[in-house]
């Protein structure tokens, strides 16, 4: 009997690859199809493996269940900042380049704008599609991003080992000089955890006097619209 249905296809597929796009006829029947969608889930679960999806960002990937964790990592592993084996400034700069460029990116998304800024529509923009990942997420000059974090990530050749790193593991691509986004950037950290611990400590304030075009006054109208939620209105007159 014949077991390789769409179901193990679909996972396979995701264990090979690691990360497939949300397009894929796959990974597209599956985001419509319940059954099909607790198929995969189902065989995932079977080898310790969930199936990650987010709609904001444009690839489906897998990641360790919970209860596979300690046996695949042992606790020294769970105790580490990270199972990747990247270093600290690794890490330092995947949460910079994450916060320059997911915070952004997320804002234009729930405000149906585009990557110039400019609303869908302003009464009914909520009803608006959410716009593409490619098509709101910034674009980070290397230069800026060597020139206001470079002292802090241990200099250029620190830096260009650990940009190579990230790009390996899926987290950002590199065009040139240009860094963007990558597979699993949106879709392996957590942005409910992460985006508050970032805007509401000290790290917003340095991300928001980043160089980068487009980056830096993306962060200053973030932190700008928050502080507008914070105050008290007004009282009426």
């Amino acid at each position: 009997m014949n077991n390789f249905d769409d179901a193990a296809n679909l996972a396979a597929q995701l264990l090979a690859r690691r990360w497939l796009p949300r397009t894929h006829p796959l990974v597209k029947r599956a985001l419509i199809d319940a059954d099909l969608w607790a198929a995969v889930t189902a065989r995932l679960a079977g080898v310790g493996l969930k199936l990650v999806d987010n709609v904001y960002a444009e690839h489906v990937s897998v990641a360790l269940l919970r209860p596979a964790e300690t046996a695949v990592f042992g606790e020294s592993g769970l105790a580490a900042n990270n199972n990747l084996e990247l270093p600290r400034d690794g890490v330092s700069l995947l949460v910079v380049l994450w916060s320059l460029i997911v915070l952004p990116k997320r804002q234009r998304q729930l405000n149906r704008a585009d990557a110039d800024g400019d609303q869908q529509g302003e009464m009914f923009a909520a009803d608006k599609p959410l716009p593409a990942a490619a098509s709101v997420s910034p674009v980070l000059s290397y230069r800026s991003l060597l020139a206001d974090f470079g002292d802090q990530l241990g200099k250029k050749v620190r830096l260009d080992g650990n940009l190579k790193a990230l790009e390996r593991h899926g987290f950002i691509t590199r065009r040139g000089e240009d860094i963007a986004e990558g597979p699993l950037l949106d879709l392996l950290l957590d942005y409910d955890q992460l985006a508050p611990r970032i805007l509401d400590g000290a790290l917003a304030d340095v991300l928001a006097r980043a160089t980068d075009a487009v980056a830096g006054p993306a962060i200053q109208q973030i932190q700008a619209a928050r502080q507008e939620q914070e105050e008290p209105a007004d009282d009426a007159a």
